[in-house]
């Protein structure tokens, strides 16, 4: 299949978006969420305020930047997953291609405090992923040839989602990444290996 190279046009008006969201970014760090103006960013990054409400639809979006990128990445990944490769290990596959570069940058941390910090943009991120679990579950179901109201498609893609943030706190990142997909591919074991199912029993009296 022949790609299209992409026109003079739109690889200005990408670098635009991202120098935008670039300077934006660097404000909110510096100053906080709340003290930074769409007339402050604009500043910062040379262009009109109109300019910047053309790339972007508020100041939250202005901090979740790759959002919509990264939604049609997830969905790319199960739809384009070579042959005979399974959903799950094409997810896994991409948790570890694309999100481990993103915990190692030097304004992880920083961003990470932003958002956590700033209740518009902890609901914001909140509206984001449910709006993600929709799009890869329906990739999913698609798939698999059934309704998009499949739970086990919906829980797959919410628990896929949840993994950076489980996996964050670890050391070895991509080691915590592997075992939660272990989990969701093979099942739950106790630590140290399988017990004894209870019997639901009781020897208590009253």
């Amino acid at each position: 299949m022949t790609v299209s190279p992409v026109s003079r046009r739109e690889r200005k008006k990408a670098a635009t978006r991202q120098a935008i969201a670039d300077a934006a970014l660097e404000l909110f760090l510096e100053h906080g969420y709340d003290q930074v103006s769409i007339r402050d960013i604009a500043e910062a990054a040379d262009v009109s305020t109109t300019t910047v409400f053309k790339h972007f639809t508020g100041k939250e979006a202005l901090v979740f930047d790759q959002d919509e990128d990264r939604e049609a990445e997830l969905v790319a990944a199960v739809r384009q997953r070579p042959a005979g490769k399974s959903i799950p290990d094409a997810l896994r596959r991409h948790v570890l291609d694309t999100w481990l570069p993103i915990e190692t940058h030097p304004q992880r941390a920083g961003f990470t405090q932003l958002v956590d910090s700033t209740p518009e943009l902890h609901a914001y991120a909140e509206r984001m992923w449910t709006r993600h679990t929709d799009a890869l579950a329906a990739a999913i179901a698609d798939e698999l040839g059934v309704g998009h109201d499949d739970l086990a498609c919906t829980v797959l893609a919410r628990y896929v989602l949840e993994i950076p943030a489980l996996a964050r706190g670890h050391q070895d990142r991509r080691a915590a990444v592997e075992t939660i997909f272990g989990i969701l591919t093979r099942g739950w074991q106790p630590p140290g290996g399988p017990t004894t199912p209870s019997t639901g029993g009781s020897t208590s009296g009253s």
